[in-house]
């Protein structure tokens, strides 16, 4: 014999039955501690339970609660009564009635014989390394803790502020370098005998007492100063989350466990009946296990806390609304606006559909409507045409129409005529390609038959708008890939950007373009440039057109260049 368990019980006393039982038919003898808060009926069935076992007894009970001295206290005494009924034990293992051996025992048994002098205990100093996770670092051992943190938290606060203001500070014993780690812990029998035989036990007990959390810095602390070969590290798989709770296992996580490698796991759900019936047994798993190995399940752990913390790039729920600029990528997908191209080319929504084979919409942030692609009134994710619910948060639905066509590029127009509040937020996600031709809303007021006075205001309006959209695309901040041409030097060459636009939309399925889109007629533009000029206008986006070839009779018409590849 050379294992002995120690089990600290509050809760589920019938699982703890089962896990003791499995521990003491494996030849471990077993002392176990149930919290005096536990019901007297509940307690007298666990032993009722395990009445048959003479290997298994019962250590006195003390009131155990999270942060303070009972834990350290229900732990000193049953350790006590381990060694001292249990001569031919070598090693004594901590184990609470949540853990569950995932191995057989016999392999832990035989890993602690090959390591006969090794203690098994996360060490580790505040100074050194940031082991806690929204607690207190090195004034837990500085300051006195004798109230309850879970029940008594006015008292917790207001007397440690009042030690702060104070400046108060506890001498820490001579020789003793606090350190933190893992309550579960497998010492040696040498070592633990020296923790609790110690002379100046009672000089250290007085001391940790009032330490916060005793029951991760008391055997931590005093095992480095009798232990000849620690291995800071706990045999007991035990996962925390951010706020430093412990994960809890269920049945699902069955394949999870058993990758792990590890002897123990903690906390199992006391309802897991599968891990109960498959972990509680003597056969060993399939295939050659050695060296436990936590870390293979770390990284999905990790990725878990990611999740919780951060959310998934492009989706935004009530729980979980970041701040501004705090977003975890602020769409989930790319997608292509563009901006002017509506208004210069006819059919600008059918030819780019047929070029890249994606969703193309209309302006999605039109003054009337959402115009989504084929004009339906509900989209995706029952994303409305509703242009008063989109206006209410223009930005999350934007970011509700990536998020519900994940895996289909998305493409839509946008113009100095629609609604302007989701700028800032294009310009500055990194999953969006903005193309912008400038000052092509002057065509469709050119072919307007309003009072020229009513269309001259309109145009610098429009101008204003579109100046301010600009300044935004080309501020420090922008993080989208965002292309601009003024009208003038879209039109001398259209394929060109075209092309570029296509393939970066679908790189390598895009084909080189045969066919633009048919362009507007431009017959008598350059004279309604002139006019607005001449009244006072300056539509400085448009660019530097030629002029009207129907104004010029001597003129030749010059061919728009359209290359073919």
């Amino acid at each position: 014999m050379s294992l002995g368990i120690i089990m600290l019980c509050h809760t589920a006393l019938d699982r703890a039955a089962q896990v003791a039982r499995h521990w003491a038919k494996a030849g471990c003898p077993v002392v176990i501690h149930v919290d005096r808060k536990a019901q007297r009926s509940e307690l007298q069935r666990f032993r009722a339970l395990l009445a048959d076992l003479p290997e298994i007894s019962f250590s006195k009970r003390f009131n155990c609660e999270w942060g303070m001295w009972g834990l350290v206290r229900a732990t000193q005494t049953a350790a006590t009564q381990m060694l001292a009924l249990h001569a031919d034990v070598r090693h004594v293992f901590l184990a609470s009635g949540s853990c569950l051996p995932l191995r057989p025992v016999a392999e832990l048994q035989a890993y602690l014989d090959a390591r006969p002098q090794t203690d098994f205990i996360e060490s580790v100093t505040t100074a050194d390394v940031e082991w806690t996770i929204g607690g207190l670092g090195a004034e837990r051992f500085e300051l006195r803790f004798p109230f309850s943190w879970r029940k008594q938290r006015r008292l917790f606060d207001g007397y440690a502020n009042l030690q702060r203001r104070l400046g108060l500070r506890r001498k820490i014993p001579d020789g003793v370098v606090p350190h933190l780690g893992s309550q579960w812990w497998c010492l040696t029998r040498q070592t633990l005998s020296a923790i609790l035989e110690d002379p100046k036990r009672a000089a250290y007990d007085r001391y940790f007492r009032y330490v916060w959390i005793p029951d991760e810095c008391y055997f931590q602390t005093l095992a480095r100063l009798y232990s000849t070969q620690i291995e800071s590290r706990s045999l007991t798989l035990s996962k925390f989350d951010l706020l430093g709770k412990p994960h809890m296992f269920y049945d699902d996580h069955l394949q999870l466990l058993r990758r792990s490698d590890c002897f123990v796991a903690r906390k199992i759900w006391h309802r897991a009946d599968r891990l109960y019936q498959t972990f509680l047994t003597d056969q060993p798993a399939p295939g050659e296990r050695g060296e436990p190995q936590p870390g293979r399940i770390d990284r999905l752990f990790a990725k878990a806390v990611e999740r919780r913390t951060r959310g998934r790039p492009g989706l935004y729920m009530q729980s979980r609304f970041p701040d501004k600029d705090r977003e975890n990528g602020k769409t989930c997908a790319p997608y292509s606006v563009f901006h002017g191209f509506g208004d210069l080319f006819e059919d600008f929504e059918s030819w780019l559909s047929r070029s890249v084979g994606g969703r193309v919409h209309g302006h999605i942030f039109g003054p009337g409507r959402v115009e989504f692609a084929g004009r339906e009134t509900v989209f995706n994710g029952a994303l409305t045409d509703s242009a008063a619910l989109r206006d209410y948060n223009p930005r999350a639905f934007l970011t509700n129409l990536i998020w519900n066509t994940r895996g289909e590029r998305q493409c839509f127009q946008f113009s100095p005529r629609d609604t302007q509040e989701v700028n800032w937020f294009m310009a500055t996600d990194p999953n969006a390609q903005v193309s912008v031709i400038t000052g092509t809303w002057a065509v469709r007021l050119w072919r307007t038959n309003d009072n020229f006075s009513a269309i001259r205001k309109e145009a610098a309006r429009l101008q204003k708008i579109e100046t301010e959209h600009l300044l935004i695309l080309r501020s420090m901040f922008v993080k989208a890939r965002v292309r601009i041409w003024s009208m003038a030097e879209f039109i001398e060459n259209p394929m060109e950007p075209l092309q570029t636009i296509v393939d970066e939309i679908s790189p390598r399925t895009s084909p080189r373009l045969t066919e633009a889109p048919k362009m507007a007629d431009l017959t008598g533009f350059p004279q309604f440039l002139q006019n607005l000029k001449n009244q006072g206008m300056q539509p400085t986006l448009v660019g530097d057109l030629p002029p009207d070839p129907g104004q010029n009779p001597g003129a030749q018409p010059r061919a728009r260049p359209y290359l073919v590849r």
